[in-house]
């Protein structure tokens, strides 16, 4: 096909793109297994869902500091260390935890202990062995991501960043649906440690892919070294100064707060609410996803550059909607379509914001400034998946979901009228041709995919 045979044109970033499609799909397919199994521990009658939503709030808040504080480091780290040995190191961190997590499984205490929530509240001793497996999982996931996105433009010239990252969250959808739809019915039929398999199989070939790399992903430094604390202000004062990028990533922690009130209790919303299948939560996953893919690979092909900000605003809007609508909606095969309505927005947002920092940003502080944005806008993720369980106890699932729905529709309405977010744009730079540049290793053109021919291969929401 002439798509693959132009993508082994370029093996370095062929290479690339797989490790950080198999890094990005593989915590996915493990929530689902985990996440699941959780629910389980718990009965189906009387207070037993309630205290299921307050567990999956408690593993999302055991991440809290490990993540938060990664995201303070991470883009420091990504522009002061080799960014290939740093994704190499974290990778393997990141196998290690979920390997870690697979082994408990395995064993599983069987005891519990009483935890502070409602009267009868406990925590299965497994789940509390699980907490920190998983801090350390999405710690590692938290510095991979700077470094990758920071590396990008070392490997394509900012013409194709749009493109680019398209491909890369097409192929993490391509990849992580097959695995996210497998997980559930390897889960509900041989076992949630075999499922848990193939997240590790995802995370390894991740590792293989960064170990058959071979070149410098940063910028040679040119400034005096300085304290680490010094390096990571700069990402922090370049956000502040860029005011567009500022309104956009505060935007982005209310955004995203909300979405972690209503999205931390879809294991039960797909178990209790809908009572499904694990089978079924991993499809609405792979749904979303796989909306996620076609609303990147669409907004990729587009002209989205001189008017990215506004854009951004305007796909705000329907994904509040599609959150509003989902506790409406009593049938599966519905849920579902409003999963690849949700995702498809979210995969437009991410690919513009990627590419319009990565195109206007500097590349020796890019590590830094996503690492900023990230703390911005994933602060308070942690804190809206607790008080996801708390509000689900409170109000109930339902009135949840509307309440976090109808928050970001305010939120992106409100991104919309506000003039600084306009000037969140760029104009791409056409790469110069082969033969007159510097050096075979400059950034080149990735090749073009034609539209309609899914069998050449598809074309990470920040």
């Amino acid at each position: 096909m002439a798509f693959l045979d132009e993508l082994r044109a370029h093996p370095r970033f062929l290479l690339f793109l797989l490790a950080g499609t198999f890094s990005f799909a593989a915590p996915t397919a493990g929530l689902v297994v985990l996440s699941s199994e959780i629910v389980r521990s718990y009965p189906t009658a009387g207070s037993g869902a309630d205290f299921a939503a307050l567990a999956l709030a408690l593993l999302g808040l055991s991440a809290t500091v490990p993540t938060l504080g990664a995201a303070l480091v991470s883009g420091t780290l990504a522009d002061r260390v080799n960014r290939l040995r740093l994704l190499r190191l974290v990778s393997l961190a990141a196998l290690a935890s979920l390997a870690g997590a697979a082994l408990l499984l395995f064993f599983r205490p069987s005891a519990a202990i009483r935890s502070p929530g409602p009267a009868g509240f406990s925590l299965p001793v497994w789940v509390l062995l699980l907490f920190p497996l998983w801090a350390a999982m999405t710690a590692a996931a938290t510095i991979f991501r700077p470094a990758f996105n920071a590396s990008l433009p070392k490997l394509v010239p900012s013409l194709s960043l749009g493109r680019a990252n398209g491909l890369i969250y097409g192929l993490t959808v391509a990849v992580g649906v097959v695995t996210w739809v497998a997980v559930g019915p390897i889960t509900d039929s041989v076992g949630p440690v075999v499922a848990l398999l193939l997240p590790i199989s995802l995370f390894g070939a991740s590792v293989v892919c960064l170990f058959r790399l071979n070149l410098e992903l940063q910028e040679p430094r040119t400034t005096p070294r300085r304290s680490f604390l010094a390096d990571a202000v700069e990402g922090y004062r370049f956000l502040g100064e860029r005011r567009e990028l500022l309104a956009l990533t505060l935007g982005s922690l209310a955004i995203n707060f909300l979405n972690a009130v209503a999205f931390v209790e879809l294991p039960l919303y797909a178990l209790d609410y809908l009572g499904s299948s694990t089978a079924f939560l991993g499809a609405l996953f792979a749904v979303g996803s796989i909306g996620g893919g076609v609303g990147s690979y669409l907004i990729g092909r587009s002209k989205f550059e001189p008017h990215a900000g506004r854009l951004i605003a305007i796909c705000v809007v329907p994904m509040g909607l599609s959150v509003v609508a989902l506790p409406l909606l009593h049938s599966p095969i519905l849920a579902l379509g409003d999963m690849f309505l949700f995702g498809l927005f979210p995969g437009m947002v991410q690919t513009m914001f990627l590419a319009g920092v990565q195109g206007t940003v500097p590349n020796r502080i890019l590590g830094r400034v996503f690492a900023a944005d990230e703390v911005g806008s994933f602060g308070l993720v942690p804190v809206g998946q607790y008080a996801g369980g708390l509000a689900t106890i409170a109000l109930g699932l339902r009135s949840t979901y509307l309440i976090a729905g109808v928050g970001i529709v305010v939120v992106g309405l409100g991104l919309l009228a506000l003039p600084v977010v306009a000037r969140f744009r760029f104009v791409p730079e056409r790469p110069k041709p082969v033969e007159t540049s510097a050096g075979p290793s400059l950034p080149r053109a990735l090749p073009e995919v034609p539209l309609g021919n899914p069998g050449d291969g598809p074309p990470p929401v920040r």
